[in-house]
């Protein structure tokens, strides 16, 4: 197994880590370390395919696995999200949904022997969520974990800027999730036969 293969096998195993990290209040500091472990994974997202393409190595697995890591990393977040009532349900189901809808695209797409590449979109789709996702840990880490909470008294634009920026990211994560799927879509209806 290949190096982008081993980072992206790497970024799936740590998605149950973070989700026990988030989950489980009697570790100590879990937010802080989930925060954490969710920076590596989605750092690896990054690392895996730079080195891929660069050293050509590409393969069918990583084609597979890699962007089923990455729908889990992100769903496995934004559901932890959703339990503490930091964002809507319906924001985790349009993100959700929309990737299940591009990714059954590209399925009918590659039964014609069609590869759907990522587009710019997509990919701000991703670094957008990314930000919202971390920006909204943190905010649940000033409420959660108390050497946070003291930091966020002590220096008040900091406290007042983690209670904006994360809503705020997480809309414009939003918006670029439907706009890329949106694009995907308007470029792959042409792979979809309604008549079959």
């Amino acid at each position: 197994m290949n190096l982008p293969n081993k980072l992206t096998l790497f970024r799936v195993i740590l998605v149950p880590v973070f989700l026990v990290l988030v989950s489980v209040k009697e570790i100590p500091y879990n937010v802080t370390l989930a925060t954490i472990v969710f920076i590596i994974a989605a750092y690896t997202d990054h690392l895996d395919g730079k080195i891929a393409r660069r050293d050509n190595l590409i393969t069918n697995f990583g084609k597979f696995m890699d962007p089923l890591a990455d729908k889990l990393l992100v769903t496995s977040a934004l559901i932890a999200l959703v339990e503490f009532n930091l964002i809507g349900a319906w924001i985790a189901v349009v993100i959700i949904a929309r990737e299940f809808a591009v990714s059954g695209l590209r399925t009918i797409a590659a039964s014609e022997n069609v590869v759907i590449a990522a587009s710019i979109w997509g990919k701000i789709k991703t670094t957008t969520q990314i930000v919202a996702i971390i920006s909204m840990l943190i905010k649940l880490i000033s409420t959660q974990e108390e050497y946070l909470m003291n930091l966020f008294q002590s220096a008040p634009f900091l406290d007042s800027f983690f209670t904006i920026f994360p809503p705020v990211a997480m809309y414009v994560a939003v918006f670029f999730t439907i706009l890329s799927g949106w694009d995907y879509f308007k470029n792959g209806w042409k792979f979809i036969d309604t008549n079959k």
